[in-house]
């Protein structure tokens, strides 16, 4: 992990794509960072495809993860920002980003890797039978629903491919050798490859040509060259031709189309609306706008729109982004005029294409897949992360984020010890002017409920931060079945210009008012601050009479205990810190974290609990401990029972744990093990710290199942029911571990 960062951010860089050429530039600036420049990629994917193991994935050859770069660790390296979305709008004039289902964020210096993707420009009764080859993501989801129909049925499918060049024909030969050992039976995929070209492959010289023009024949792949199609009705193509061509479905590679957003972004775009960028990559029309990859137009260098290109370029834009941020002139970039391609045939063979020559066999694809394995490893295989030495020279260990950074149990309870002071139930009932503090009214015959919660970021994102902080807070008013009313924020933002400290700021405050406004929460007032990283706090408060509260010291034996929420978001964000952590993990654990549990805890209410609590900092074990000690009985968990996040398991095995987790283990004197379950890889997960974790609650037997489907219903999946509560059998335990 690296050490606090003390130095003010005076430039942000922003990453537009996980392309190709972006690579290079989140691995450029981890070697050779620039001192008080900040770096967020913004991604529509968290995992990126190698267009060069397309072919190879779509075979057969490969699995998702072979293919794909995880950008979530690699932008950990970088020491990058990462914001999962989707990009909606630019304004080149502004600054400005727009991004789906956020605000704006800002930028200083914009690189854009986008790619391009192929049209379906026919429109009529076909169009939901027509895909393109890109983004990938989506034409592999649409092809496993065509792959499925194969399967189920007996029929023979037409399929046609438009666009003939090195990707429709390498999609077209890694589609049939994939439908023919998966269904065993030929005849079942009927390919036709079309193009208006007079022949296929137009890019790459003649024997070449003639060389695949024998193994699609060899194939059973029909060619149909000089035929334009403009009309696709879900069973035949038609076009400048004389016969129609016989298609259930139709996969365009061709006509590469840039983004939408581009038009309106104030952008000079070439006549095909791609960014028109200088030798240096540079926009031509503003300079702190680059570009790289299929996305660009570089009018010196025409070349075609190819993953190679992008690959070639990704070293020259990283340095001329570094020179840009250190004021120095960007450099220009010519390209190779002839490059080595290595084209798959299907199965696991290649053709070897430079110039006016060619090669072709198995040591080809050997070839190809070694080029291919060493590029995906330059960017999976990254070092392991230290865990950073101070700025005073003294060693420190690696401190979590989230609830990672709360104090421990035994170190909390003696610093209160030595202060005398407890915290019970007391009203404050002050009133100050509202200039300077919230005046807050209670309602007759209630009490004031209040709970504060502050911790630092773990995430880079400051609006997803901010709206888990806020969710996190409110979780503690939840699991006593009070509605929040009202909350007071202190936040902290890293060092800076006064212009990030406002942007970063925003966003932090844009997130926790979303979590606020969605459970009818007001602000009332906060405090802000400038500190060595980011960090957030809520001071949250609600009203009820002490009749209506939910507590921790209602369990009754006979109970069921319910967690709403998956766990292991220590373990999951530790890793993080690392960059070890997958960013599919990541992305599905923050999804959870936003969930706000309001109507969890109305329908646990709903359903009779008799207790309830929410697990945060001192893990699952430490607050069931908590509830079993306040009501005097014995809570039975049930290890195999527990809902864990995605990853959570490999994680933990290879050695990540919070930094608090170890004194969170301490309790563990009070849990029985009477079967030797605490060898169950599972176990650990017990003492993880928890960021907005669920609620946890006891509910009568009878009413468990009911209570569990309803939670299922309103959206809380991974809720599960964990432990039931019995009578203590052992004076020193309060927990014991059991078979489900």
């Amino acid at each position: 992990m690296k050490p606090i960062n003390k130095t003010a951010i005076t430039k942000d860089l922003v990453l537009l794509g996980g392309g190709h050429s972006h690579l290079f530039v989140l691995r450029h600036f981890a070697m050779h960072p620039v001192a008080g420049a900040r770096i967020t990629l913004v991604t529509r994917d968290l995992s990126t495809p190698y267009s060069g193991m397309l072919p190879g994935l779509i075979a057969g050859h490969y699995d998702h993860n072979e293919a794909h770069i995880d950008l979530q660790p690699l932008a950990r390296f970088a020491q990058a920002r990462i914001i999962h979305g989707e990009i909606t709008a630019l304004d080149v004039e502004q600054q400005q980003i727009t991004i789906r289902g956020r605000p704006v964020i800002s930028y200083d210096l914009l690189s854009i890797n986008v790619g391009s993707r192929p049209n379906c420009p026919i429109e009529g009764p076909g169009t939901s039978r027509q895909f393109a080859i890109k983004p990938v993501d989506r034409f592999l989801e649409s092809w496993r629903e065509l792959e499925q129909g194969l399967l189920d049925s007996d029929n023979t499918i037409q399929l046609a491919i438009i666009g003939a060049g090195a990707g429709g024909v390498e999609l077209a030969l890694s589609l049939e050798h994939r439908v023919r050992h998966l269904t065993a039976r030929k005849g079942r995929l009927k390919i036709s490859l079309v193009t208006d070209q007079a022949r296929l492959l137009v890019t790459h010289n003649r024997r070449v040509q003639s060389r695949f023009e024998q193994i699609l024949k060899q194939r059973s792949i029909d060619i149909h060259t000089l035929s334009r199609v403009d009309q696709f009705d879900g069973e035949y193509l038609r076009g400048d031709f004389d016969t129609p061509i016989p298609a259930h479905a139709a996969i365009w590679t061709t006509h590469a189309s840039p983004e939408s957003w581009l038009v309106d972004s104030g952008l000079q775009l070439d006549p095909s609306g791609f960014v028109a960028v200088s030798a240096s990559l540079q926009s031509r029309s503003h300079e702190s706008v680059f570009a790289a990859g299929d996305i660009a137009s570089v009018a010196q260098y025409p070349r075609p729109k190819s993953g190679v290109f992008a690959v070639r370029q990704g070293i020259p834009l990283a340095r001329n982004l570094s020179r840009y941020l250190q004021n120095q002139k960007p450099e220009p970039y010519k390209p190779q005029a002839s490059f080595l391609s290595l084209i798959s045939s299907g199965e696991r063979s290649a053709v070897a294409s430079r110039g006016e020559w060619q090669l072709q066999g198995r040591w080809c694809w050997w070839l190809k897949d070694k080029i291919d394995r060493r590029f995906i490893r330059r960017f999976s295989d990254l070092p392991r992360m230290n865990s950073g030495v101070s700025e005073s020279t003294e060693l420190s260990p690696m401190r979590c984020g989230g609830c990672g950074s709360k104090l421990g149990r035994d170190t909390l309870e003696s610093v209160l010890a030595r202060i005398d002071q407890d915290f019970g139930h007391g009203i404050c009932g002050t009133r100050q002017y509202p200039d300077d503090a919230a005046l807050i009214e209670v309602p007759e015959s209630a009490q004031l409920v209040q709970s504060v919660d502050q911790f630092r970021s773990f995430v880079d994102d400051a609006y997803l931060f901010g709206k888990i902080a806020a969710n996190h807070a409110l979780g503690d008013l939840f699991a006593m079945g009070v509605a929040p009313h009202s909350a007071m924020v202190t936040a902290n933002v890293e060092f800076g210009s006064s212009a990030r400290q406002a942007e970063d700021l925003y966003q932090l405050m844009s997130g926790v008012m979303h979590s606020l406004q969605q459970n009818d929460t007001r602000l009332v007032g906060g405090h802000s601050g400038e500190a060595a990283e980011m960090s957030c706090g809520l001071s949250v408060n609600g009203f009820a009479t002490a009749d209506e509260l939910l507590l921790k010291s209602g369990m009754q034996p006979g109970n069921g205990v319910i967690l709403t929420r998956s766990l292991g978001s220590g373990v999951l964000f530790a890793a993080d810190m690392q960059a070890a952590a997958s960013g599919e993990w990541i992305d599905h654990a923050l999804a959870q974290m936003q969930l706000s549990s309001r109507a969890a805890a109305d329908c646990l209410r709903q359903f009779s609990a008799t207790a309830c609590t929410d697990v945060t900092g001192f893990g699952l074990a430490g607050h069931l401990f908590e509830m079993a000690r306040a009501s005097e009985v014995m809570v039975e968990i049930m290890l195999d029972s527990l809902p864990l996040y995605p990853g959570v398991l490999e994680l933990s095995a290879s050695g990540f744990e919070s930094s608090l987790k170890p004194q969170n283990s301490r309790i563990r004197h009070t849990i029985l093990d009477r079967d030797g379950l605490a060898s169950n890889p599972i176990y650990p997960i017990l003492f993880d710290p928890q960021t907005a974790g669920g609620l946890l609650a006891s509910v009568p037997a009878e009413k468990v199942d009911d209570c569990l489907h309803k939670l299922h219903q309103l959206g809380y999946d991974q809720a599960q029911v964990i432990a039931r509560v019995s009578q203590r059998i052992d004076p020193d335990c309060y927990l014991a571990l059991v078979n489900s």
